[in-house]
């Protein structure tokens, strides 16, 4: 009979550990062990003996199928993969020295693996980029993410009417602290320094559930139906994730935690009760935050997402951006065209609040081709709580149609002059822009050397 091989587990521990949000100390003190040893388990220079296994098991509640899982032949099988790549080519490489290399140093076959991955990445991006220009961004996570949110419309009806339905157990349970004790789970609030770098942790060896202390009664709220929205709608969630077979895992985990951003704002602000006061305070986002006990940011959030068959409202699109310019979220339920690439309008307020922190401000647009819209922007922070906390600010815009603003309390005359933005400068025709940063493409710039005009570029008629 084959001598059983030593078990090693070091990645994979480690990975729990921090999942868990413990210190190599904690989890020596849960599992009666010397942090050193603990060291030496994710460093894999001890095995895992049967008994630390099932200490493991016992002490986070976990089935030993998952923590024992055989990583060794997963990575010799990956490792082999990439090593029959052509830039390996003229290398003797053995499936033994593979196999040796997989289940005896998989931190070192992880980090082969990643800088392999890394580097077919930016070279298929690379050559996609010369082939087709701006194109080549359309397979990054973060777009595919956005592309599959805007397809939807930012709203997804399983996950929304049974949020609903847990929105009412809550309300009839006294609250999220109380249903969540009724499931045996304790909310605590604790010190950032305990918490150790995160907002929210579960400890599920002693079921609680840790928050922030220092964070805002909105965003403890949310933090809260966060963790109910990845433990009471997972099936609903993950069913929506699977449907859409997403080919990059990264793409899957951001749609994943979106999709749970989206069920926990669904529970604070339950569809049928959330549409009806929105209509009724004409989309006053500031009254909206007062009767849900929810802040600016997510308020507007979920005004993007009112598109239940039969109950639909104004349609928003929603944008985040940060003092640079960079975007961090965008939802589109109003079919604005938003560039997929490049810098946006700077004529666009959103891009302006920075000026008046925390002020509303209102704009009217109009796009080269003529379609108009009604914005509304202002500045949002986050970080704040206690002090040494950096502080971020960022500025978020809603905005619909033209023809929708007059159901908005902030919405003035249908008339009132537009200011006029383009999509990106590389996208706009108009050649009376004084803040354009680049020349449109297809447009021949002229030459004048004896004449400076208003405008950054002048352009040939044709």
């Amino acid at each position: 009979m084959a001598e059983s091989r030593p078990l090693y587990l070091g990645p994979r521990l480690r990975r729990l550990r921090r999942e868990l949000g413990l210190t190599q100390q904690a989890m020596a003190d849960d599992l009666e062990i010397s942090p050193s040893y603990v060291a030496l388990l994710e460093r894999n220079q001890r095995p895992v003996t049967a008994d630390m296994l099932l200490r493991l098991a016992r002490t986070y509640r976990l089935d030993i199928a998952d923590i024992a899982g055989d990583d060794g032949e997963d990575y010799a099988r990956r490792v082999g993969e990439v090593l029959r790549d052509p830039l390996f080519a003229d290398i003797d490489l053995p499936s033994l020295e593979i196999a040796d290399l997989a289940m005896s140093f998989p931190g070192i076959s992880e980090a082969l693996l990643r800088l392999h991955g890394a580097y077919t990445r930016e070279s298929q991006a690379l050559a996609e980029q010369r082939a087709s220009g701006p194109a080549a961004e359309e397979n990054e996570p973060v777009r595919e993410a956005q592309r599959f949110l805007g397809q939807s419309r930012n709203y997804f009806h399983a996950i929304d009417v049974r949020a609903e339905e847990l929105a009412g157990e809550i309300e009839q349970a006294g609250g999220a602290t109380a249903w969540l004790a009724a499931k045996g789970v304790r909310v605590r609030f604790l010190p950032p320094d305990v918490m150790v770098d995160s907002l929210r942790r579960f400890d599920r060896h002693n079921q609680q559930l840790l928050i922030d202390d220092t964070l805002g009664p909105s965003s403890r709220a949310f933090q809260i139906a966060t963790h109910i929205a990845h433990t009471a709608m997972r099936g609903d969630i993950v069913a929506v994730v699977r449907a859409a077979a997403f080919v990059q895992t990264t793409t899957a985990t951001l749609v994943r935690r979106a999709l749970a951003g989206y069920a926990a704002a669904a529970i604070l602000m339950p569809y049928a009760k959330f549409a009806r006061a929105a209509e009724a305070r004409r989309y006053d986002i500031e009254a909206l935050c007062g009767l849900f006990g929810t802040s600016f940011e997510q308020v507007a959030h979920r005004l993007t997402t009112l598109h239940r068959p039969g109950e639909e409202r104004v349609p928003f699109f929603f944008l985040r951006v940060d003092e640079a310019g960079n975007v961090s979220k965008r939802l589109d339920g109003a079919g604005f065209p938003f560039a997929a690439h490049g810098g946006g309008c700077p004529l666009w307020s959103v891009h302006q609040v920075f000026r008046w922190p925390g002020e509303v401000r209102t704009q009217w647009l109009e796009l080269p081709d003529g379609q108009r819209f009604f914005s509304i922007a202002r500045t949002v922070t986050s970080g704040e709580g206690r002090h040494g906390r950096m502080k971020i600010t960022r500025a978020v815009a809603l905005a619909c149609a033209a023809e929708e603003a007059g159901k908005l309390v902030y919405g003035g005359e249908p008339e009132a002059k537009a200011t006029p933005i383009g999509v990106t400068c590389r996208l706009c025709q108009r050649a009376d822009c004084a803040a354009r940063s680049v020349p449109p493409i297809g447009r021949d710039v002229l030459a004048d050397d004896y004449r400076r005009a208003a405008q950054p570029y002048t352009f040939s008629e044709s």
